[in-house]
């Protein structure tokens, strides 16, 4: 796997996967304190994210389940001193789907976390990772 940073201009860079995705990345700069991306931190709580909900939407469609949709929101702390790690990382879980059955969604989101997703299993190295869920049944109004 490779990737490309490259600086642009004061604190924005442009971020080049090897598969030729771009991503404008930086933190605050200038008197409005706006930013020009997601700060490098923040990509990598986004990458587990992708990588856990990849994870949990495969594993429930590999077992036949109804899955419709799959939305982590993420809430995490930072170490105070440099550097900077995270110390805390919770993931709530909103699957949607017909007829899901809670302790599959609870079984593919544990795979995910604990085998399966390589960004969780780094960072569990300085974070403890929690997790929550909710199920919404999208099966009523449907007709058969």
């Amino acid at each position: 796997m490779k990737a490309r940073v490259k600086w642009v201009e004061e604190r924005t860079f442009i971020g080049q996967s090897g598969s030729g995705h771009t991503v404008v990345l930086g933190s605050a700069s200038g008197a409005d304190g706006r930013t020009p991306g997601p700060s490098p931190m923040e990509l990598v709580l986004i990458g587990t994210g992708g990588c856990t909900a990849y994870d949990v939407v495969h594993i429930l469609e590999k077992g036949r389940d109804n899955v419709e949709d799959c939305v982590i929101e993420i809430d995490a702390d930072r170490a105070d001193q440099d550097p900077k790690v995270f110390t805390r990382i919770h993931m709530h879980f909103v699957v949607k789907g017909q007829g899901l059955a809670a302790n599959k969604v609870e079984r593919a989101i544990a795979l995910s976390l604990d085998k399966y997703c390589s960004a969780s299993a780094m960072l569990a190295k300085s974070a403890t990772i929690t997790h929550d869920f909710v199920i919404e049944d999208t099966s009523a109004g449907r007709q058969s």
